[in-house]
Formats: C-alpha cells, structure tokens, sequence
C-alpha cells in the first residue's frame, strides 16, 4: 500500500504578506498613539518610559493580525464568491480582537488596571 499524495505546497508571497503586516500594524500604532496623547496625565508610580510597552505590544499584534488576513483571503484555496466573502470578514473580526487584545497587554498595569 502506498500513499499518493497530492499536496502541492504554494510559495508565500514575502512582499504582499509584509505589506498587509505593516498595514495592520500601522493602523495598530496611529490608534494606540491617538489614546496615549489623549488620555491626559499619567500616574507618577508607572515610570518614565511607561508609554513604549503599548506602543510596542499594540504594534505586533497588529502585524500578526495582518499575516492572519494574508493567509485567510490570499493563501487558502476559497478564491471568489461567498466563501471569499466570508474569509474577508471573519479576517477583519479577528484584526479587530488581535488589536483590542494588544491594547490590553499593552495598557495592562497602567490603565487597564
């Protein structure tokens, strides 16, 4: 008996999955950004370099949120139709957890306390 496989592995596409990667992370960034700057003074007891923690944690979350998007819409086999419609949609619910959940291991022990 033999096993007759099939499997065909793509290559990854390096500069589509970067740019979806920066892009998330960059979206990641400008919103941490625009809550560090607009929530006013900080407690004393946080430190002096309290701010580069979120800035790093919602970041990174974000790119892997955006090399989630990448594999979901352009790396399975579901090319068009609803199926695509879907992998699209459920991509952009995960970014939005990823990004929350960044933002809460960013905060955590600061303002999310």
């Amino acid at each position: 008996m033999t096993l007759d496989s099939n499997l065909t592995s793509r290559p990854v596409d390096t500069s589509v999955l970067a740019k979806r990667m920066l892009t998330v992370a960059g979206i990641g960034l400008v919103m941490i950004s625009f809550f560090l700057i607009s929530a006013g003074e900080p407690n004393p007891e946080w430190g002096q370099y309290w701010r580069l923690k979120p800035l790093v944690m919602v970041p990174l979350a974000g790119a892997m949120g955006g090399a989630f998007f990448y594999f979901m819409v352009n790396y399975l086999p579901h090319k068009h139709g609803w199926q695509k419609m879907i992998a699209v949609v459920l991509s952009v619910i995960v970014i939005i957890i990823v990004l929350w959940l960044g933002s809460v291991l960013g905060l955590n022990g600061t303002y999310w306390d």
